[in-house]
């Protein structure tokens, strides 16, 4: 799931491109039943455990669309996995992208993505071949395609997160930034990975005339942090929030408040877990084990956050409540784990698009009025 340390130990020779003009290559696509029409009602949590189902319904007739990358998830073998869209990329658009709908058209390219197996064979110190441009070249040939045939003048919100957001970040310094199709760009919305500016600044880093949203109503920006609970401050080793680029920084900006400070954040997390590592996945949403029928929970007032400075590291850092006894339950978790023990490094590196996803699906609607009341 992280994009800096998938580093190719041999790169394939001359690999095919995608055709993207072939509806299999897409998960995601306007006008049809695909990945993203799924259910994705929500049963809000209260504090004392009472339940109440909130359903969610598709634009009709979206005025903006969503572009989706995915982060490391596949577990086919190899160093990067093939174009058959498994359970795990038809989860992680139910779980991360699918809600997006009730603002956009939804677009999301199956490309050619750094695996699992790839990830844990680094981690342990034994990478295996991994083409790390191949899933770049895939997700540009996307985007090329898109931009020829869908867009059409349409604005446009890029959302990716982990490996997913970092090819995205590539794409906007390549393809977007300084150039006319930033006029049409909403935001950038990329979760998980570390788009560095210069220190105090909100350019000057990764992107030289994109900066960095802070007013719900900019557009043209990006938005870009990673997630750590507050009461765990990243340590030495944190794989996000740091940089040892001098004269450079990790950006952090709150979706749900991009002016800073601290506020509610309205976390969608999935009821069950989405992959065997993720924690979360509690017994029961509350104390008298309420039956949930939603894939979806909301938690309204568990959690609130800030984007923060702290032991070297720019991050947004999660709060939970108090919470009532005999209520729901106290906390859902999120840690990435391997076995029994929490990979502090990560931080809540699982959850950075669920802690606050109502709020990105809000904040488009409000860069969308204001897209459309700046033009002529």
């Amino acid at each position: 799931m992280i994009t800096t340390l998938l580093i190719a130990a041999a790169a394939a020779t001359n690999p095919i491109p995608n055709d993207y003009s072939l509806a299999q290559n897409w998960l995601c696509r306007p006008g049809r039943r695909d990945a993203c029409t799924v259910n994705t009602d929500i049963t809000a949590i209260a504090a004392d455990g009472t339940i109440a189902v909130r359903k969610s319904t598709k634009a009709r007739n979206p005025k903006a669309d969503c572009f989706f990358v995915y982060p490391t998830l596949s577990s086919d073998e190899g160093g990067n996995s093939d174009m058959v869209a498994n359970d795990e990329e038809r989860r992680v658009i139910e779980t991360q992208f699918a809600r997006f709908g009730e603002t956009c058209r939804t677009f999301a390219p199956i490309y050619r993505s750094v695996t699992i197996s790839a990830l844990r064979a680094l981690l342990m110190g034994k990478p295996i071949s991994t083409d790390r441009e191949l899933n770049y070249n895939d997700v540009r040939d996307a985007w090329r395609h898109y931009l020829a045939t869908d867009n059409q003048g349409r604005p446009f919100v890029l959302l990716g997160h982990s490996q997913g957001a970092g090819l995205l970040k590539r794409l906007v310094a390549e393809e977007i930034d300084g150039k006319p199709t930033q006029k049409l760009m909403l935001s950038a919305m990329l979760a998980g990975t570390n788009v560095l500016v210069a220190k105090g600044k909100e350019l000057g880093g990764d992107f030289k005339s994109t900066p960095l949203c802070r007013k719900s109503d900019q557009t043209g920006c990006v938005l870009a942090w990673v997630t750590f609970r507050e009461a765990a401050v990243p340590p030495i080793n944190a794989r996000f929030g740091r940089t040892d680029i001098a004269d450079r920084e990790v950006a952090c900006t709150n979706p749900a408040k991009l002016s800073g400070g601290n506020a509610p954040l309205q976390a969608v997390l999935p009821r069950e877990s989405v992959g065997a590592d993720m924690a979360v996945s509690p017994t029961s949403w509350t104390s008298d084990q309420k039956l949930i029928t939603t894939g979806h929970v909301s938690v309204p007032g568990l959690y609130s956050g800030q984007c923060v400075s702290a032991n070297g590291a720019n991050y947004l850092a999660v709060r939970l409540s108090l919470g009532l006894p005999n209520g729901r339950v106290l906390d859902p978790g999120g840690d990435l784990k391997f076995g029994p023990m929490i990979a502090k490094d990560w931080g809540l590196h699982l959850l950075d698009i669920n802690i606050v996803q109502q709020d990105m699906v809000d904040l488009i609607g409000i860069q969308l009025s204001a897209w459309e009341k700046s033009r002529p």
